[in-house]
């Protein structure tokens, strides 16, 4: 049970959640949950050289005069709504998506070798599970690329295999913190609402959860998120560095001595970013750029290098510039982001747990108690909240895996009972065209107009085995021995069209359709489900109640 970066082990005959394994050891460190999402490649990009720790963080040669290689790093951003600006740019031939199937594949790599470290006569491929933490804002085309990823990287045997499952990364935190938090605050009773603020490096995700019966999760509100992570104040950071030594020579260091680069981050983080509580006006930093970043000093030119040499090297770092300039821009995202799930839930929330590494930041913190304090009892942060994620993946996991195979016995059921859509889904169809309703420059030759039907909107809480169906359709022609039905999703709440703003295609499902004879009285049902986060998609035929084979092919990305 994974997140791109970390993971944990559960047996799923266990039923004592101390007993989760979450990994701590990893190349080149030892006793941290996660590691770096970052590769180091050899020179032409086939193989990887380095990953995790030891490829962000191999120590510079600082006084080199030589280039270095820079690893690649930050390519999930290619991933979901992120700026095209913060999307990394990856030498040729490598692409993001052989960045992230090469991580998967060395992460995977170290799951198969732990797993034999705690049980025995374990076939991977047959008896693992593999839950795949996500991002909230992912869509059904970016999850589809990570299980392809997954599948590239040799973790599951079949590109569709069952033996893949995704959650939401605050969805695995809400899992984790049912079983911990909620008992801990005493606040574990039936039709208790809380919410999970996941602040990871890149993304902050949100998730309203309702506690119900039986230890299962209902979801309030649709899920949220941005990319205003903790990686964003490093880049405000580089951004004043920018502004007092030029563009192109911080470019210049990047391309050159990225490691230099690197450990000047690291010198912000480690001293600025982490112990900034917002409490002390009198706190400050400074810089040391000849000590910390010794080859950017060779390309800075003109009025800056005068001005930098008269400060001899040295940028400080005051308490307004980090709060304002650095924390202040983003935490108040983050802060809109929760104020618009208040808004959005007709329960009262009991309490809101920070996790994810940002989630630590007692300046962020204590903004969130202050603006939100009066609405919400409880704001705290979980145990060991960085293993929020991997640990309630693994409680999912397990739920699931028990509530499939022993889906007979009543007591037996998935955590998650409920998911909220973030999308509005329906297919195309292309009725007759009418004449008072539908525009003129829709008509097609054969008399039809195409339209989006939808099938299920935005918001809409689904359970976990529910079904949404569109029946009686019609083949179009009479000697037609196919029928495709093709999938399109939106953000909006309704549509019209397929090729409105917004729209995407998600995919094709094509089946057979004998009995010619018959011609266009043959009626079909389709339908789609959601609860296993992952869209599955089913037809079949009205008249005979055949099945058909059906094959949900995703559009190709």
């Amino acid at each position: 049970m994974t997140s791109i970066n970390g993971f944990s082990l559960f047996h799923v005959d266990d039923d004592d959640i101390g007993n989760i394994k979450t990994n701590s050891e990893w190349p080149g460190e030892l006793g941290k949950f996660k590691t770096n999402t970052v590769l180091q490649y050899k020179e032409d990009f086939e193989e990887v050289e380095l990953w995790g720790y030891p490829a962000l963080y191999k120590k510079p040669n600082r006084r080199s005069g030589g280039d270095e290689t820079k690893p690649v790093e930050l390519f999930k951003l290619h991933l979901g709504n992120c700026l095209e600006k913060f999307k990394p740019k990856f030498p040729k031939p490598l692409t993001y998506k052989q960045a992230i199937t090469d991580y998967l594949s060395k992460i995977g790599e170290l799951i198969k070798e732990t797993i034999p470290k705690y049980w025995t006569g374990i076939d991977f491929m047959e008896h693992v599970l593999l839950v795949l933490t996500i991002p909230a804002e992912y869509s059904e085309n970016d999850k589809a690329i990570m299980r392809e990823c997954t599948f590239n990287a040799g973790l599951i045997s079949d590109k569709r295999s069952e033996k893949l499952q995704f959650t939401t990364e605050p969805e695995a935190a809400a899992i984790y913190c049912m079983y911990s938090s909620l008992r801990e605050h005493r606040l574990a009773e039936p039709g208790t609402t809380f919410m999970i603020v996941d602040c990871g490096g890149g993304t902050v995700d949100l998730t309203t959860r309702k506690l119900l019966d039986d230890d299962q999760l209902s979801e309030v509100t649709e899920r949220a998120g941005d990319f205003c992570g903790s990686t964003f104040i490093d880049k405000e950071f580089i951004e004043l560095l920018k502004r007092e030594v030029g563009n192109k020579a911080v470019d210049l260091l990047e391309e050159r001595h990225y490691g230099q680069l690197q450990y000047l981050v690291q010198e912000f983080c480690q001293n600025v970013k982490l112990p900034f509580t917002g409490n002390n006006p009198d706190f400050s930093y400074e810089i040391d750029l000849e000590e910390i970043a010794p080859a950017l000093l060779q390309f800075v030119t003109g009025s800056k290098r005068d001005l930098m040499e008269e400060k001899e090297w040295i940028i400080g770092l005051d308490f307004n510039t980090i709060k304002k300039s650095m924390f202040d821009p983003i935490i108040d995202r983050i802060i809109r982001m929760i104020q618009v799930q208040l808004d959005n839930s007709s329960d009262e929330c009991s309490a809101i747990f920070l996790v994810g590494g940002f989630g630590q930041s007692r300046y962020l913190q204590e903004r969130i108690e202050k603006k939100f304090s009066h609405l919400v009892k409880n704001v705290s942060i979980p145990n060991q909240p960085i293993a929020a994620i991997v640990r309630g993946a693994a409680i999912y996991g397990k739920s699931l895996q028990r509530s499939r195979n022993l889906k007979n016995m009543n007591n037996v059921k998935c955590v998650i009972a409920t998911r909220v859509l973030n999308h509005t889904f329906g297919i195309k169809l292309h009725p007759i065209w009418n004449p008072f309703g539908d525009p003129i420059n829709r008509l097609t030759a054969d008399g039809r107009i195409a339209k989006f039907c939808c099938i299920v909107e935005r918001k809409t809480e689904v359970t976990i085995d529910q079904e949404f169906k569109v029946e009686d359709v019609l083949p179009v022609y009479s000697n037609q021995t196919k029928l495709r039905f093709e999938i399109f999703y939106t953000k909006e709440q309704s549509a019209d069209y397929c090729d409105e703003p917004g729209m995407k295609l998600l995919g094709n499902l094509r089946i057979d359709l004998p009995d010619v004879h018959l011609g266009t009285n043959r009626p079909c049902t389709f339908c789609l489900s959601f609860g296993d986060m992952e869209i599955k998609a089913r037809a079949f035929n009205q008249t005979n109640g055949q099945n058909y084979q059906t094959k949900f092919e995703l559009n190709n990305f």
